[in-house]
């Protein structure tokens, strides 16, 4: 089965296909020639999931999955929430969302947070959703250096290592993408 994941972010991109079977083949938005910005301006991760999966699927023809991430934190209403990717402006790197939320957490005691996925499936023009989370502490410093965006400051609960200290592997197992992910493959393996 060849299925379309529908993200430009390549870390992204080798975390899912390194959890899924072989039997299924995941065509990046390169392999299609998709070469524009897939929109994104819903209000929650399901819209920003759903909107993008359709839009390849619509302008595309392929069937097509597509997801948006969150990190929602306790003592910050869930902020950044839908807008982790950009939550320190529109142009901004991860390191300076990291820096902002280190910043708004200075002085906070309670720094519990949850990392949360939902994954738009979108076949024959029907969709399906799935949602993988996992709870844990935003720790006031970096730990390591794998991963991407907020995972060198994220430390899943039960877990000595923060995302970044992990193998793509140990990631995959916990991770609120690999829990979303295996729901999925458990979905197109029916």
């Amino acid at each position: 089965m060849n299925i379309v994941f529908a993200t430009n972010n390549p870390n992204k991109l080798a975390e899912v296909r390194a959890l899924l079977p072989s039997e299924i083949k995941v065509l990046s938005l390169q392999d299609i020639n998709c070469n524009e910005e897939l929109p994104e301006n819903g209000d929650t991760l399901e819209d920003n999931a759903a909107q993008k999966a359709y839009y390849v699927y619509d302008n595309y023809g392929f069937n097509c999955f597509a997801d948006d991430s969150g990190l929602e934190i306790d003592a910050l209403d869930g902020r950044p929430g839908v807008y982790s990717a950009r939550y320190a402006g529109p142009e901004c790197l991860a390191n300076d969302n990291i820096e902002k939320v280190l910043q708004e957490l200075e002085d906070i005691d309670n720094r519990d947070a949850c990392f949360r996925t939902v994954i738009s499936l979108v076949i024959n023009g029907n969709e399906v959703q799935f949602e993988g989370m996992i709870e844990g502490q935003i720790i006031p410093e970096k730990w390591g250096n794998e991963g991407f965006g907020y995972d060198p400051i994220f430390l899943p609960d039960g877990c000595e290592k923060s995302f970044a200290q992990m193998s793509l592997s140990e990631k995959g197992e916990i991770s609120h993408r690999g829990l979303a992910v295996k729901k999925l493959i458990s979905f197109l393996s029916r």
